[in-house]
């Protein structure tokens, strides 16, 4: 398997589904949030069935495609569902968008997932800025560097970008939307973690907990696309000692769709703002 070659496949059939469309904006849609896509005008639906060498997503809340719009005034190319290592993909396959996408012509990338609170001070439909993150997943740089891309140890003093989260929040409040801000965990999955690992990733600095992202951001940041991030909190597990207490994920989709208007506000107007 070639990567390069894989890469490019890609990003060559998508140009000749977008044609005349020059997107300025990479948007990754997490589980329940997939209806963000709904705002963007002028849609272009491209499944992920329909590109060379790309993976099909399975997860809950996923449809898989890609959206070609206006967002904001200005050209975004949206994924409606992520790919992710629990469902079996290599690293490879689960950030191959996001170099489609830079051989595209992004020049930010948005992301954003469902994730569970480890914050005590966090509550259900909360929306977190990502303001760093702790990953536990395979770095996906691992193995021959892709030079066309960028350098063999990319920096990642600040793998989301003060300046965006600095807009983000006064976007935020102009509109009267609380924001939490704080540390991203991403753990493989698909287990849900246990009370012990809940509380070992609080301890260690995390607060929320999930699937996906980092992975997709370390390459963002490895070709130098600046990436902002925002978890909605679809639970909270703190404190889990109630013998009773289960981690739902049709509630964690719920609990997503109901925060997606409020992070589509935010998305759409600091895309505007760009």
């Amino acid at each position: 398997m070639d990567l390069l070659n894989n890469i490019y496949a890609a990003a060559d059939s998508l140009k000749v589904r977008l044609a005349e469309r020059k997107p300025v904006v990479g948007i990754i849609l997490g589980s329940g949030l997939g209806k963000l896509a709904a705002r963007i005008e002028n849609p272009l639906v491209i499944p992920y069935r329909e590109i060379p060498g790309f993976p099909v997503s399975t997860a809950i809340g996923h449809a898989g495609n890609f959206i070609a719009g206006t967002l904001g005034g200005k050209e975004v190319l949206a994924m409606q569902g992520r790919f992710h290592y629990y469902e079996g993909y290599e690293m490879w396959q689960v950030t191959l968008p996001v170099r489609v996408m830079k051989v595209l012509g992004i020049r930010y990338l948005f992301v954003s997932n469902a994730a569970g609170g480890t914050n005590p001070g966090f509550t259900v439909g909360d929306l977190m800025i990502i303001r760093d993150h702790i990953n536990l997943q395979p770095n996906p740089l691992i193995g021959p560097n892709l030079d066309d891309f960028g350098p063999r140890f990319p920096d990642m003093t600040r793998p989301y970008d003060p300046a965006l989260i600095a807009l983000a929040e006064k976007i935020a409040a102009e509109n009267g939307i609380t924001l939490q801000k704080g540390v991203y965990l991403s753990c493989t999955g698909p287990t849900y973690e246990t009370p012990a690992e809940y509380r070992f990733y609080r301890k260690v600095g995390a607060d929320a907990v999930g699937m996906s992202t980092t992975p997709e951001v370390i390459v963002a940041r490895h070709s130098d696309i600046p990436v902002f991030g925002m978890s909605v909190i679809t639970d909270v597990a703190h404190d889990t000692d109630d013998e009773n207490y289960v981690t739902d994920g049709e509630a964690i989709v719920r609990a997503a769709n109901a925060a997606a208007d409020r992070m589509s506000l935010i998305f759409g107007q600091l895309i505007e703002r760009l």
